[in-house]
């Protein structure tokens, strides 16, 4: 039985991977926003245990879990959990920018950097779910696409810094996914949403474990998946 930390458990492709994990018997600790949504994942996911920690404010993450037990040792850190607001360059200001910035990117790294003791015991998985975003940016896609291309970097960064002791690195970059994100975005593009056009959160969900079940002795550093078509 492996022990696994995921971010966005509660929706969309991070709730598809916990219950992939869930149902194969593997250790669950799913981060929540608050206690009260930590309540909600431990009645979806009977067994597993939560943390809770905002990442919209980053900088209080080790605060918040300096007062939790911790697991011991982690095989592997799935940062899923993500936030999107579309807008111009010309138009966007600097709370959305932070906003974006701060749960996007510099929460994957602390949460990161506060879990590594446990990484390197188990030399355990840190597995990004960037997006097509982290790869190119469109118009109107300037803020969250600068944050996933951060996501990028922190991810090439880690995995030389890890390599020698033991700790895998994995990018996995989907391309429009059927959950309720894509929703919003296809709200704030002004665009009919069908769920059918896209990848279902199972799919990605499948190229996850994929790279997380990869022998030892290799690893997949960068994993791209697209709607078919």
């Amino acid at each position: 039985m492996r022990t696994h930390v995921i971010t966005g458990a509660g929706s969309g492709i991070g709730a598809a991977v916990a219950e992939r994990l869930a149902e194969r018997g593997d250790e669950l600790w799913l981060l929540a926003r608050n206690a009260g949504r930590a309540r909600e994942l431990a009645q979806r996911f009977p067994g597993a245990k939560t943390l809770v920690g905002d990442l919209a404010e980053p900088e209080r993450l080790s605060w918040a879990f300096s007062h939790q037990a911790l697991p011991e040792r982690i095989d592997s850190l799935l940062h899923i959990a993500g936030v999107v607001e579309l807008g111009e360059i010309g138009e966007l200001t600097p709370k959305v920018w932070t906003q974006q910035l701060a749960a996007n990117l510099v929460a994957p790294a602390e949460l990161t950097r506060l879990l590594l003791p446990q990484l390197r015991v188990a030399q355990g998985h840190v597995l990004f779910v960037n997006s097509g975003a982290g790869l190119r940016a469109n118009a109107q896609w300037g803020a969250y696409a600068a944050s996933k291309h951060g996501l990028r970097a922190l991810a090439e960064a880690l995995r030389w810094e890890e390599k020698d002791n033991g700790v895998r690195v994995t990018s996995v970059y989907p391309g429009r996914t059927a959950t309720p994100m894509q929703q919003k975005v296809h709200q704030q593009e002004g665009k009919e949403y069908d769920a059918e056009r896209w990848i279902t959160p199972e799919a990605v969900a499948t190229t996850v474990l994929t790279a997380l079940d990869l022998p030892r002795g290799a690893e997949i550093t960068d994993l791209s998946v697209r709607p078919q078509g």
